[in-house]
């Protein structure tokens, strides 16, 4: 097996054995389940666009680096036109308030529909994800809500050749012969969200489909990567501290066969509908810090830094992650989330 055989394997392998890394993670997922589980799609009223970018492990050449688009909106009449859970149309009133948790009501049943497309590099493998997702909402009591999503598209892994280096050897490598570094495969994952005003609990499956990864047209011999399941359960609790201030613990489960099981640990303190600060624990891997502000009823801006634990804190200098909402037809002009908290 030559030098680039090996090179491809490995960066194959560390996808596979790196939690979370075959799909990108993220510090923030708090601030975007939608990332994660398509039964989200739609549960905001009102268009949730977000812009996100992660430079993982600065400072070690060829590290993952994560940048995404995401955008989804709820459809339904009743929905838009009077949704119950909503505050009163010019937010006069503070959407973290213990008066919503009071008031609260199921809302009225409604469809999601969004888009996410995801770039994920690493090293000279690129990964692209575009998925097209579905939700269903409806009311399983006058407090309860379920929602049901799917998700589906395309995943593209390219092999960028110029990022690798063959020494002295000028050969064309057999497991990247045949220019076959350009691989497009269908996608599909599907999740279920129960929520509350102040609760939420959800799993998700993504990458369902199990797809060969190869840069050769002789199979037979450097078929040698395969996608695999990413099963996500998660969930959130708002507990209010005063009428402005609560405090939101939140924890993440990732089940990544063959590698061992993961969690992320992450609470937030929230001060009205303007700002937010909270620290996070994954699993062997990093203490993280986290920041954001809810500048207007249109944008929001959040931010996160990593210390790596692992055995990268050698040559890592951490991870930045930062991630921008913009609230479009924000027709009750509320400056945070309602539902994802």
């Amino acid at each position: 097996m030559n030098r680039v055989l090996r090179l491809v394997l490995f960066l194959l392998t560390i996808a596979n054995l790196a939690i979370g890394q075959q799909r990108p993670q993220y510090t923030q997922y708090v601030f975007n389940n939608y990332l994660l589980n398509p039964a989200v799609t739609g549960i905001e009223n009102y268009t949730d666009l977000k812009l996100g970018y992660r430079k993982q492990w600065t400072g070690l050449t060829g590290a993952p680096t994560t940048s995404y688009l995401t955008i989804n909106a709820p459809i339904g009449n009743q929905f838009l036109q009077g949704d119950a859970t909503a505050s009163p149309a010019g937010g006069s009133e503070n959407p973290l308030g213990r008066s919503y948790v009071r008031d609260y009501m199921a809302a009225e049943p409604h469809h999601g529909i969004g888009l996410m497309v995801v770039n994920d590099k690493a090293g000279p493998l690129t990964e692209t994800n575009i998925d097209a997702t579905y939700a269903y909402h409806l009311g399983l009591s006058p407090k309860w809500n379920m929602s049901v999503g799917v998700s589906a598209g395309v995943s593209h892994v390219g092999l960028n050749v110029a990022d690798i280096f063959l020494g002295d050897d000028s050969s064309i490598d057999p497991a990247i012969a045949n220019n076959n570094i350009s691989q497009w495969k269908p996608d599909v994952g599907a999740g279920i969200w129960i929520y509350t005003s102040n609760f939420y609990v959800g799993a998700s499956a993504q990458q369902l489909l199990k797809q060969n990864l190869y840069f050769s047209t002789n199979t037979s011999v450097y078929n040698q990567g395969q996608t695999v399941p990413h099963y996500f359960f998660t969930s959130g609790v708002k507990l209010f501290i005063s009428d402005d201030v609560s405090f939101m613990p939140s924890v993440m489960v990732k089940l990544i066969k063959p590698t061992p099981t993961s969690y992320d640990i992450t609470g937030k303190l929230a001060f009205r509908d303007r700002f937010w600060f909270g620290g996070a624990y994954r699993h062997n891997d990093s203490f993280s810090a986290l920041a954001g502000f809810n500048i207007s009823s249109l944008i929001n801006v959040g931010y996160s830094y990593d210390v790596t634990t692992s055995a990268l804190n050698t040559v890592s200098n951490g991870t930045h992650e930062i991630v921008i909402g913009i609230l479009l037809n924000n027709r009750y002009k509320v400056t945070c989330p309602m539902h994802t908290f």
